[in-house]
């Protein structure tokens, strides 16, 4: 077996660089300095471990949003969980070949993933209503052997929605150094998720982000302890940055407008008719695919797009960098203070059931909307102008640091980068 050092590998969402140097709260509780990390363009959580694992773009490994568009099915689906979603070797292929162990903890599109030990979120969703807390694991009593260890049941909500915070990244923090301390797989690749929550729903100035990043430091000094007796070097790395907005953008009302998007009315509810949709926009964050049949349609939702104020550039998919089947024919990006809004209705009585619940995998965008109650905090917000933050665009710098043993990592620009210096790392004899 290979000499090379365990590496544990810490992914933050939403760890700017600015954010990472604010008050140097950070580098105080790990010893460490971070570093500026151009990130994958989208700069989303699914295209970023998307890279990060293979150590291609986004345009090779096919992930080009946290959702895709089944063009046969005709069925948006966000936040898939099937590591068949990612396409190519990953950068661990040959050192796992060698016999070392590779573990990924509540990554996306983790399950059925080429690793030994898997922990992922999988509630079960009953039939008349409610929900089953629940995760999936690889070993099968994984998820049971970790909970045992930490104390307390992995909570759903705590993950996603308008409770979701700090819990889940002391639960995955506590998990990690428990899966360290009693298994010591060679790489392994964890996800702290609570800051990004606190920079989408308030914005990057308030104080609800220091607090998020006082969190943080508290997880990852518990994890570079436990890293440190344990024998393991540390990457820590920000998928993207949060920046302030102000505006949603609501590209499905202007090709709705154009008569390019077709609703199915359900009394007075209207429910996407993708079927017969000359064109309609899977929103994501900064980022937009448009997924237009005809090229024939292509001038008339070009036109449509690019007088929506908030729109900063409508590209081709191959203008984009994203030239993939997977991709929109045409990608949108937003405008700096400004974010895509999956909407198609502008009167309150068309929203269909889910539009004020959390509800991941019916819509045909991300919604930022599902971090806020609606008053009387019996259903989520489906008020787009809440959300302060937002992410997707690639021109604000995420950051990473790492162990002085993986100094080589240290000359990494961006995210790709940063992953083929691993895969160097581990390619090593």
């Amino acid at each position: 077996m290979s000499k090379t050092p365990k590496i544990l590998a810490i992914q933050c969402a939403a760890l700017g660089y600015d954010t990472a140097r604010q008050d140097n709260i950070l580098s105080q509780a790990i010893g460490m300095s971070f570093q500026p990390l151009r990130p994958v363009f989208p700069a989303v959580t699914c295209c970023a471990q998307g890279s990060i694992r293979c150590a291609t773009a986004p345009r090779e490994h096919g992930v080009i949003a946290n959702g895709f568009f089944n063009r046969q099915s005709r069925r948006v689906d966000f936040w898939n969980q099937s590591a068949r979603m990612v396409a190519g070797p990953r950068l661990w292929a040959n050192a796992r070949r060698r016999g070392q162990r590779v573990a990924m903890l509540c990554y996306q599109q983790s399950l059925g993933e080429d690793a030994d030990f898997i922990l992922s979120p999988a509630p079960i969703h009953k039939h008349h209503g409610g929900m089953i807390d629940a995760c999936q694991s690889r070993p099968d009593d994984l998820g049971d052997e970790l909970t045992r260890a930490v104390g307390r049941p992995f909570r759903l909500r705590h993950y996603w929605g308008p409770r979701a915070g700090s819990q889940s990244s002391y639960w995955i923090a506590d998990a990690t150094a428990a899966l360290m301390q009693r298994h010591a797989p060679e790489l392994i690749f964890s996800y702290l998720p609570h800051l990004d929550y606190a920079l989408q729903k308030f914005g990057p100035a308030h104080p609800a982000g220091t607090a998020a990043i006082s969190v943080l430091a508290q997880c990852l000094q518990r994890l570079s302890d436990a890293a440190r007796r344990c024998g393991y070097e540390l990457l820590i790395w920000g998928d993207y940055a949060i920046t302030a907005v102000s505006r949603p953008v609501f590209p499905n009302r202007a090709l709705r407008d154009a008569g390019l998007f077709r609703c199915r009315q359900v009394g007075r509810m209207s429910y996407p008719n993708l079927y017969d949709s000359r064109a309609f926009a899977m929103t994501d964050h900064q980022i937009a695919h448009v997924f237009v049949d005809d090229p024939a349609d292509l001038p008339a939702v070009r036109s449509a797009l690019a007088a929506l104020p908030g729109v900063e550039r409508v590209q081709s998919a191959a203008e984009a960098g994203l030239d993939h089947p997977n991709a929109g024919e045409i990608v949108l990006t937003a405008e700096a203070d400004a974010w895509f809004a999956y909407q198609w209705w502008s009167d309150a009585a068309e929203a269909p059931d889910y539009a004020t619940h959390v509800d991941i995998h019916n819509k045909i965008g991300f919604d930022p909307c599902e971090l806020f109650w609606d008053i009387p905090f019996l259903r989520s917000s489906s008020d787009a102008r809440k959300p302060r933050g937002s992410h997707g665009r690639d021109d604000s710098d995420a950051a990473f640091t790492a162990s002085p043993g993986l100094a080589e990592l240290l000359q990494a620009k961006s995210t790709l980068e940063l992953a083929q210096a691993l895969k160097a790392r581990l390619e090593k004899p």
